[in-house]
């Protein structure tokens, strides 16, 4: 897997819907002497008072079109308004380029959505605009903006599109409109195919083919938009809201109650973390008081004090935890382990979390004994009276009273100032924001920064383990070799990890791959297909370490497996993000540029390049063409555990990946497909002719047992910020909607760079979409059958609803994808376990 953060940006929600009630629409008397035109309004007035009718009998509110969101009083709303004001005005007026940043739309995207705005409302209020407006000016304009009459807010759009004024819009000004919502929302592919778009409104709202379009027209498809919304699920939504009414049991409805009931949650979803916590804070602890016992008894105590108690102390808890620390990072052991009953004592998906902890021990460890040692230790045995010291202490240096620098530079000084000098290093680069080069550091420091270097920085640290079994044995104070005990600690984890580090170099030859064919996206995705090992066994979810040795032999980065385990391949797909991505996907693409086997195909906007050449392994046994470039050595180890492999033991799956996160969960959608299918005793056929194996294949080799569990249903939910994204991920909306005949899976895709439905930036998008979903079956994002949603989900909704719909029932929550999530998830997770008979629990990946 390979993640991507999210990039700042103008949030789209920060100006977010809001719900109104519907303005009764009564007509003003009309006076057309023309009785053409008189017989044109009459027939709008009976289509509107038709519509209006429907309105009324069939829903109360709706989402209505609005350019802001105020939240509070109107007054309380206006006063940041008018400190922006002051703010960029220039001689109290205020230029047609500041006034988006003055309304909330200061957002490069939107900045022309912005001025086209502004010229409308100046039309609107016959406003001369050479200098900018006044403050009494921009007041009439955000009163016209934020007017509760829905129907006004529709007229200040339709005079925006409508740029001569004549009331009509024609396909050109819709055309004009669409390219504008594209650019602000960075719809590219969209942007291209807006007069195809303009032209498929103009069907719809203007049958008579007269050529223009009318505002109440508009305003028609607006509120059909808005009722078929509302209605798509009225019972589903109606069970909702009685179960938020009476779902709070009477635990939670005080304060003292809701803590107890809170913290019993919270034991309950993470005893395993506790109690492995506690035992190796136990241990910890035991080991420090025995070893502070033992030296109280010593003879030493009488010149060192409790210094060396404390010193001794901290040193056994070292030997301890340095062992201890590899084991979280034996990838194969704890994957074999997972299969075993000790998954249901140990968290072993916290594997890496642990790690960490372990590492603040040591830390806290190494900073004790060093420290005493230097500041208390050696400045008592130095001043030590000179009888005092060879009674005791004479014989451990031949009856010389020692110096300080001959003390530092004991074989145990240098190690331990050596071991003391690797481990900052090594544990400062491995900070999440060094290791993710998410600060910025001046001049070469950059180059100090980031993943190689955390790697780099980590082996180093096989040379602390040697010096810090040899700083173990040179001891100056202890004489007999058994109560010399470093290498007792640390030997059985050192060979249990060095024998993982040989079985991982050992599969670069008995486990040899050869990339079958690569798809380089034009969202920075490259998708490699790899040939499958024998007896590489996997399950869904899991992942494997990649290293391409033209890169560098020593870096392997973890990827999630996104093909079936029936699949007679491995695919992966990598986000370039970091050097070596950006690297890997740059060599294949330059070898797709010198291949003239090269396919370049166009699926609607979206570009991809394909590529299908010898690897290396056919240049071994030459059969091949030495003028064809070939593919990059690609070398594979794993597979290894991961928690959405346990997706199985729940009933239902709420799958969440943002952007290149969703790639666990790809498996998983197909594995879920294959067991409902084998289930019911449907295998479909197999498309051996196909270019790209899909999911048709994996159903027709995968061979499952059908009794074993499958959950009831999976809601998938994939958010992107980039309409590139679609470009790898249709594919898999294509096999959801294809093969999933028993309607297993409910896909949600979402595109956060588009504002949500009802801002004014995105209405006409929000058109079309649905426009072109409802008569073609096709998506205008994602060019698939499954209909993206804008903006970003309402997230305590969905709990509700699967709540709701789910009752009595375990949920597995899996997410992956950037931090910013996962305490929201967390949180939801909690507060619904307690209000709902549905158990929420959440997983997250950890690599």
């Amino acid at each position: 897997m390979n993640i991507s953060e999210n990039e700042g940006k103008e949030d789209p929600s920060k100006w977010g819907l809001q719900n109104i009630e519907i303005d009764p629409m009564v007509e003003a008397p009309l006076n057309h002497s023309n009785d053409t035109a008189l017989k044109r309004t009459n027939s709008s007035v009976r289509r509107r008072n038709a519509f209006q009718g429907n309105v009324r009998g069939g829903m109360g509110r709706i989402r209505s079109l609005h350019f802001l969101n105020i939240k509070g009083k109107e007054s309380d709303a206006w006063k940041p308004m008018e400190k922006r004001f002051n703010q960029y005005a220039v001689d109290n007026r205020l230029s047609r380029d500041n006034f988006g940043t003055c309304i909330g739309m200061g957002g490069r995207e939107s900045k022309d959505f912005a001025g086209q705005l502004f010229d409308a409302l100046c039309r609107r209020r016959r406003i001369n605009v050479n200098d900018g407006i006044t403050c009494e000016e921009f007041r009439l304009f955000w009163e016209d903006l934020t007017n509760e009459d829905s129907e006004a807010r529709l007229q200040i759009f339709f005079d925006m599109c409508d740029k001569n004024g004549d009331g009509k819009l024609s396909e050109e000004e819709v055309t004009e409109v669409i390219v504008l919502s594209a650019s602000t929302n960075k719809l590219a592919n969209l942007k291209q195919q807006a007069a195809s778009y303009a032209a498929l409104i103009m069907e719809e709202l203007d049958p008579d083919h007269l050529g223009y379009i009318e505002m109440w027209q508009l305003e028609t498809l607006l509120r059909e938009m808005a009722m078929a919304e509302t209605e798509v699920k009225p019972k589903l939504c109606k069970k909702t809201q009685t179960l938020a009414r009476a779902m709070i049991p009477r635990r939670y409805r005080n304060p003292m109650s809701k803590f107890v009931s809170t913290t019993t949650e919270h034991v309950y979803e993470n005893w395993r973390k506790i109690w492995v916590i506690s035992l190796w804070l136990a241990v910890n602890v035991g080991l420090f008081a025995w070893k502070y016992r033992q030296y109280q008894k010593n003879p030493l105590f009488k010149i060192m004090g409790r210094c060396l108690c404390f010193a001794k102390g901290a040193a056994e808890t070292l030997k301890f935890n340095m062992a201890l620390i590899l084991i979280p990072v034996c990838r194969g052991t704890l994957t074999v382990l997972r299969s075993t009953f000790l998954s249901n004592l140990i968290p072993f998906d916290d594997n890496i979390n642990f790690h960490k902890l372990i590492a603040l021990g040591i830390t806290i460890g190494t900073g004790i004994h060093g420290i005493v040692h230097l500041t208390c230790d050696f400045p008592r045995l130095i001043s030590c009276p000179r009888g005092q010291f060879l009674d005791i202490a004479g014989r451990y240096f031949n009856s010389v009273q020692p110096s300080y620098m001959d003390l530092v530079t004991t074989t145990p000084g240098i190690t331990g100032i050596i071991i003391i000098v690797i481990m900052a290093f090594s544990f400062t680069l491995a900070l999440n924001s060094l290791r993710k080069s998410a600060i910025n550091l001046p001049g070469p420091l950059k180059n100090w920064i980031g993943f190689n270097s955390f790697w780099y920085s980590h082996q180093m640290l096989g040379l602390a383990y040697m010096l810090f079994i040899i700083h173990g044995f040179f001891l100056i104070f202890q004489d007999q070799w058994y109560k010399k005990t470093t290498w007792m600690y640390v030997s059985v984890p050192v060979l249990l990890y060095a024998t993982e580090r040989l079985v991982t170099l050992l599969q670069e030859y008995s486990h040899p791959v050869s990339v079958i064919k690569a798809i380089t996206y034009t969202g920075n995705v490259l998708a490699l297909y790899l040939s499958k090992p024998p007896g590489f066994k996997y399950e869904s979810g899991m992942y494997m370490f990649l290293k391409c040795p033209d890169l560098s032999n020593f870096e392997w980065h973890p990827f999630t497996i996104t093909s079936a385990p029936g699949d007679d391949y491995l695919s992966v797909h990598i986000r370039a993000l970091g050097d070596w991505t950006t690297e890997l996907r740059n060599i294949f693409s330059e070898v797709s540029s010198q291949l003239q086997c090269t396919q370049t195909t166009r699926k609607g906007t979206l570009i991809r390049t394909e590529t299908r050449v010898k690897s290396k392994k056919h240049e071994l046994e030459g059969n091949y063409d030495p003028e064809q470039p070939v593919y990059p050595k690609i070398v594979v180890k794993g597979p290894f555990g991961a928690p959405a492999q346990n997706y199985t033991k729940y009933d239902i799956l709420l799958l969440i990946g943002l952007g290149i996160g969703a790639t666990p969960f790809i498996s998983i959608a197909k594995d879920i497909i294959n067991r409902i299918s084998y289930r019911y005793g449907q295998r479909p056929e197999s498309a051996h002719g196909s270019e790209e194996r899909s999911l048709e294949t994996v159903l027709s080799t995968h061979q499952l047992e059908t009794n074993t569990r499958t959950p009831e249903r999976a809601y998938f939910y994939w958010l992107t910020r980039e309409q590139g994204s679609f470009e790898w991920f249709k594919g898999v909306m294509d096999d959801i909607a294809e093969y999933d005949n028993h309607q297993v899976i409910e896909m949600h895709t979402y595109l956060t760079s588009v504002y949500e439905e009802g801002d004014a930036r995105s209405a006409l998008i929000t058109m079309v979409q649905k426009l072109q979903h409802a008569k073609n079956g096709v998506d205008v994002v994602s060019e698939s059958r499954i209909r993206t949603h804008f903006s970003r989900p309402n997230w305590r909704k969905v709990f509700s609803d699967l709540a709701a719909a789910h009752q009595s029932s375990r949920i597995g929550v899996f997410y992956c994808g950037s931090p910013t999530l996962i305490k929201t998830l967390k949180e939801l997770c909690l507060e619904f376990s307690l209000n709902s008979s549905t158990r929420f629990q959440f997983h997250k990946e950890n690599f």
